[in-house]
């Protein structure tokens, strides 16, 4: 397994539109839309279908389990066929490192685990043949499960 680059990052937020004066408007960042009934945005410098995420939480308690503020998990791009994907799930198998969750997100096909501190990582493939640039929105799409 090959990490490309940090993907994207997403946070919970107190405030999205506080978080959205930060991130957009004074970083600079393009707001792509929102999901989950207005209450998440995401964000994009250009470089890729969206590098953060902001879903507002409230006044929900802090760390450690469940909707907090602060980091939400990191995402790594692992390569660009499901053929990498698989690879690295059964690397993580062969090293007793159990997968949390495997989904499908229209953009990208993704595994999550946690790493020692139990920080939640994403790793990830862009899906094949889906143009994001195309339609920033499908960054956005319901979750699906991934079989891999």
């Amino acid at each position: 397994m090959n990490a490309r680059h940090l993907g994207h990052l997403v946070f919970y937020v107190k405030d999205l539109t506080r978080s959205l004066e930060f991130y957009r408007d004074l970083l600079g960042f393009k707001e792509i839309g929102r999901t989950f009934g207005g209450k998440a945005a995401g964000l994009t410098s250009g470089r890729t279908h969206h590098e953060l995420l902001l879903i507002e939480v409230g006044d929900a308690p802090g760390p450690p389990q469940g909707l907090r503020r602060g980091l939400y998990h990191i995402g790594i791009n692992i390569g660009e066929s499901s053929v990498e994907l698989r690879s690295a799930k059964d690397e993580l198998e062969r090293n007793g490192i159990p997968i949390s969750g495997m989904s499908d997100h229209t953009v990208t096909q993704s595994l999550y685990l946690h790493d020692p501190d139990g920080n939640e990582v994403e790793l990830y493939i862009d899906a094949p043949g889906v143009n994001w640039e195309e339609n920033p929105m499908l960054a956005l799409s319901p979750i699906k499960p991934l079989a891999l």
